[in-house]
């Protein structure tokens, strides 16, 4: 059997009238730039997350970059980032000429270790960026605390994140902004790159529209120093029939992940993914053991694809070399980057799948 990490032709399939209508609805009308199924997502998600405002951009990292610059953070500020998270959260900072601040990250959860802020904390900080890694809220309590103490800003990457809740209240409505990914392979994700900042800040949102599109209030009246970063219509009508199905897909994950921690629970040396704060959407199940890279080699070859979210952290990748840190740095991420991975996790996996690989996986420590 051949079981892929992700299956989006399946989730095409379960789909297919829908989505085929919407773009081809797109296509007769040529409105391909901020046409109308752009403001009806951007409402309809933002009324989904229970934001007052949603602005539709690019990418997930545009919207993170976006957020801090409309804030005004830039050359010779400080963000405080999670050292065990997708590169792209520091990348943001780096491209508003900012100098991510790393923080090691809680065990349990693999998110950002409160804890562990204060002492990261200088003049020169503007803002916190807690990551709701793999669908898991981080723990946004104390980190609002802290942020309030220091007059920080806190803007969420819920890029991995959508309709996960913590203490009741989707993530990415917490802190000054909220930004999210719609990857394809996210779960709401676009058939290409898109992403979207949600806020109860009406001048933030403003001026993200500002700066998502050339900088202009109207066309050809330019306000600010802007960027073409618009989300694309044809994107925002395959999100906006995604939209509808996304809380039933969530479940299924949910469900997904059940299955496979009562299979696995006590099996070798594995550690299975903690529901630490809130309700995890599990846009990736990720499991712990020292024999990682070859349980990875032993399910390539029954056919199981995996992946290794993330293999180098972010404080030895040549690209951050000049933040100075070695190995060592943070030992936490160091082991997470050494022994995780992630199993196939989409709604769409069926019974029969999610047996087989259970199986090899236990195939594997026997």
């Amino acid at each position: 059997m051949q079981i892929p990490f992700v299956d989006l032709q399946a989730q095409y399939q379960s789909l297919k009238d829908e989505l085929d209508t919407a773009v081809l609805t797109v296509m007769r009308q040529c409105n391909f730039i901020l046409g109308k199924e752009v403001s009806d997502f951007e409402q309809a998600f933002a009324d989904y997350v229970g934001a007052r405002h949603c602005v539709g951009v690019a990418s997930g990292l545009d919207a993170l970059k976006l957020a801090l610059e409309a804030f005004g953070i830039g050359p010779g500020d400080e963000v405080i980032v999670p050292a065990h998270t997708f590169i792209a959260s520091a990348l943001a900072v780096s491209a508003v000429g900012a100098r991510p601040v790393l923080v090691e990250v809680d065990e349990a959860s693999f998110n950002l270790d409160p804890a562990r802020i204060e002492a990261a904390i200088t003049p020169r900080t503007k803002a916190i960026m807690p990551v709701h890694l793999y669908g898991q809220p981080a723990d946004m309590a104390p980190i609002l605390d802290i942020a309030r103490q220091h007059n920080l800003r806190v803007i969420e990457d819920a890029s991995q994140a959508h309709g996960a809740r913590y203490r009741g209240q989707r993530v990415g409505t917490f802190g000054d902004a909220g930004c999210f990914s719609f990857y394809p392979g996210k779960n709401l994700g676009a058939y290409g790159d898109a992403g979207g900042l949600v806020t109860n800040d009406a001048g933030l949102a403003e001026k993200v529209r500002f700066l998502r599109n050339y900088g202009q209030e109207v066309k050809y009246k330019h306000v600010v120093k802007g960027y073409n970063l618009r989300l694309d219509t044809l994107q925002a009508a395959v999100l906006g029939v995604k939209l509808r199905h996304l809380d039933t897909w969530n479940a299924r994950r949910a469900a997904h992940a059940a299955a496979y921690t009562h299979a696995l629970e006590g099996v070798g040396d594995l550690q299975l993914p903690r529901v630490v704060t809130g309700d995890h959407v599990f846009h990736l199940y990720v499991i712990r053991t020292q024999r990682r890279d070859a349980l990875q080699t032993h399910l390539n070859q029954r056919g199981i694809a995996t992946v290794i979210h993330y293999p180098v952290p972010m404080h030895l990748q040549a690209a951050y070399a000049d933040l100075g840190y070695g190995r060592g740095a943070f030992p936490i991420t160091e082991r997470l980057s050494d022994e995780i991975l992630s199993l196939p996790m989409y709604a769409e996996l069926t019974a029969e799948q999610q047996d087989y690989v259970i199986q090899a996986v236990k195939d594997f420590f026997a």
